[in-house]
């Protein structure tokens, strides 16, 4: 996932950057396979009837990635796809509140974080508590959150993880093991 700074994701996120309305387009055709695929792998693990679909996932990421505004800045390939996975992660969530207000609940206390991405269509709870309690982290550890973000919203593994944030392995696992522990904690307060 790490590529040079001149990749061909980087130079069309900077003519992006520069007004050039051709550039979406092209930066479309270029990520989204990539796209697709970790949403994919995202909605691999959900229950079965879920209505959440892998490419209306990608679509509305990527429109909120962009919205109307032809001048959205992201500085490199790693930016934007940082933001992708936290388009994603705020489209599941909303997802889940939507369901969790259908639901009313259901009095469960959320659990711990798994090292594997919830199944939002089983416990939306859960991933409501998740979310509030990284918001909250994100004050002190924005790093450790980013780490969260791709490895249990995105699905993406620990050495994708150091990939994409251009990180050592050993980085990785020591912020998630905190961010672990220090969710742990803040949920069972809950």
């Amino acid at each position: 996932m790490a590529m040079p700074r001149s990749s061909p994701v980087t130079q069309l996120l900077a003519a992006l950057g520069q007004g050039d309305a051709s550039a979406r387009e092209e930066l479309w055709s270029l990520v989204y396979d990539e796209l697709h695929s970790l949403a994919q792998h995202q909605m691999a693990r959900e229950a079965p009837g879920h209505t959440l679909q892998p490419t209306a996932l990608v679509h509305e990421s990527y429109l909120r990635l962009m919205g109307g505004d032809y001048n959205a800045q992201f500085a490199n390939r790693r930016h934007f796809f940082a933001a992708a996975a936290q388009a994603m992660r705020r489209i599941r969530t909303d997802d889940a509140r939507r369901r969790n207000r259908l639901k009313r609940g259901g009095g469960e206390k959320p659990g711990v974080l798994r090292d594997t991405p919830p199944t939002f269509d089983q416990d939306p709870a859960e991933v409501l508590a998740i979310d509030e309690a990284l918001n909250k982290l994100k004050q002190t550890r924005p790093r450790a959150v980013e780490v969260v973000t791709l490895m249990y919203f995105a699905g993406l593994t620990g050495d994708e993880t150091a990939e994409a944030m251009e990180l050592s392995a050993r980085t990785v696992d020591r912020e998630w093991s905190f961010a672990r522990v220090w969710l742990h904690r803040e949920l069972s307060r809950q």
